[in-house]
């Protein structure tokens, strides 16, 4: 079991796969991640299964769609009888942990991990949950606004930055930990940030590193809101953007602390890395690096996620095995639903009894050289605040379709329109290519269907947390371990045994 791959995992939260599709790109100040992205395979042209934060994760670790799953919103269950990575690990022998963010809603904190080092930056419960009975509704005390973008700017420190500095810290100690141990299990650990996410507020360290005037404005200027696509507009009413007048400034400085966050994160992705090679981690281990979904940074005027835009539903996805897979790039589109499967394959786990449940397919084959099949389809959902019925997407070749009962569709080509300005539905020469795309839709989804079970989970959701916040409440949320009678050096320990045990390389025995 030991020549078995271990798993360092690193996600962010809300970083846009546009800004690293070739490696990251030039202006952006990442020493950490340019270089494990020129000794990986980059996937240029990856999608998360949902263009949000919970959907997503659930899905990134199940190998199922949120439709799937029953996880539509960030207030959905996460249902403990759904297999993770974690879980198909450790049942291996594995030792699986988790520091930071997955914002798991509902009793189950953990969904296989062994271990988690922080608790969660969001809560547990279902006070987020939408309403599409309520349509045009907007709940103020919890949906995004505009705030974050006219605040932007620089602060010394943040409910954000509060809990990354603990992610990174924790995960240091773990691995440290990891080193010391006489386990010698092989191990999966994901450490898990929440920056980039808004509010777009950085250190002024970070925030120094980049300059208004050299840095990229965005690619589609906004468009006005009567000339928006339907989702757009309801997205802008989410958001509450018509209450706000955006200034080019204003987008500037949201844009440079999104990208100073990007650096505060690659340093700290380099700490963790720091500690990774010193203590010999490094030998056979395979580095993910990937995001939950992107951020629209002001596109078309739209900011966030909750699109199917690129810039809100492609990921990054870098896989770092240099020892065992030739750096390149993959332009072929791919899924985030494809890690779990590619984790078992690379640490030769028979699960075939359960792979066919999965809506992903392992990536192993082209880490290993081959070519990436040409008629998949890629397929993205989105069910929650700003729609009114469910939003699916289609991804195959150069052809992307959004579809939703209640809006018209938009078809693009992504090779000669990758800023998708020019919808091609209603074009009578793209006629075909619609009716094989929508065709996929109606064999792969029953939309009615999938529209009545996402209201019937809110309705029953809505109900228990009021009937759960009457009394006294009994909270989700996950509290670590923090035993203090078994840490450091206590009397009922050997301190020769404690001094020893964590001390990393070991000290030799002496000569007699």
């Amino acid at each position: 079991m030991n020549d078995r791959p271990n798993f360092l995992i690193f996600m962010l939260d809300q970083l846009s796969g546009t800004l690293l599709a070739n490696g990251p790109a030039e202006f952006l100040k990442l020493p950490n991640l340019r270089r494990l992205s020129e000794e990986a395979v980059n996937f240029s042209a990856s999608y998360c299964a949902s263009p949000l934060c919970l959907p997503a994760r659930a899905s990134f670790m199940s190998g199922k769609l949120p439709s799937r799953t029953g996880v539509y919103d960030n207030a959905a269950e996460f249902p403990a009888s759904v297999p993770t990575f974690a879980h198909y690990l450790r049942r291996a022998g594995y030792y699986t942990a988790l520091t930071g963010k997955m914002h798991f809603v509902g009793p189950d904190q953990l969904h296989g991990f062994e271990t988690r080092l922080t608790t969660d930056i969001y809560p547990s419960d279902f006070g987020w949950t939408p309403d599409w009975s309520r349509p045009g509704e907007r709940i103020d005390w919890w949906y995004h606004n505009m705030n974050s973008v006219v605040g932007a700017g620089v602060a010394e420190t943040t409910n954000q930055l509060e809990f990354d500095d603990e992610v990174t810290f924790t995960a240091r100690a773990e691995l440290y930990r990891l080193a010391c141990r006489d386990d010698q299990r092989p191990f999966c650990i994901t450490v898990s940030f929440t920056h980039p996410h808004d509010p777009y507020v950085a250190r002024k360290m970070y925030w120094d590193l980049y300059h208004d005037a050299t840095l990229p404005m965005p690619a589609v200027d906004s468009i006005p809101y009567a000339q928006q696509d339907p989702h757009s507009q309801r997205l802008l009413d989410v958001c509450d953007a018509r209450r706000f007048d955006i200034s080019q400034q204003n987008v500037r400085h949201a844009r440079r602390a999104y990208f100073a966050n990007l650096s505060y994160v690659d340093e700290k992705i380099g700490e963790i890395l720091d500690v990774y090679r010193a203590c010999s981690l490094d030998r056979n281990t395979v580095i993910v690096f990937l995001s939950d979904h992107g951020d629209m940074l002001g596109e078309r005027g739209l900011w966030f996620k909750m699109s199917c835009f690129e810039d809100s539903v492609r990921v990054p996805l870098l896989i770092h095995a240099p020892e065992r897979f030739a750096a390149g790039t993959v332009d072929a589109p791919v899924s985030t639903l494809d890690l779990l499967p590619t984790f078992l394959d690379l640490a030769s786990i028979d699960a075939n009894e359960f792979l066919g449940d999965l809506d992903g397919v392992s990536l192993a084959p082209i880490l290993e050289g081959g070519r990436p099949p040409s008629d998949r389809f890629v397929a993205a959902e989105y069910a929650a605040e700003g729609a009114v019925a469910p939003l699916v997407m289609l991804r195959h070749g150069r052809f992307k379709l959004v579809h939703c009962e209640a809006d018209p569709p938009q078809l693009f080509n992504l090779e000669s329109d990758p800023n998708e300005q020019n919808n091609l539905a209603p074009d009578p020469s793209h006629a075909d290519q619609l009716s094989t795309l929508k065709g996929e839709i109606r064999a792969r989804w029953d939309l009615k269907r999938f529209d009545r079970e996402v209201r019937s989970s809110q309705r029953d959701r809505h109900l228990i947390y009021a009937a759960l916040r009457s009394g006294m409440y009994q909270p989700w949320d996950h509290e670590p371990a923090q035993n203090a009678a078994n840490r450091y050096m206590r009397n009922h320990m050997d301190l020769n045994m404690v001094e020893a045990s964590a001390r990393f390389p070991r000290q030799r025995a002496r000569d007699s």
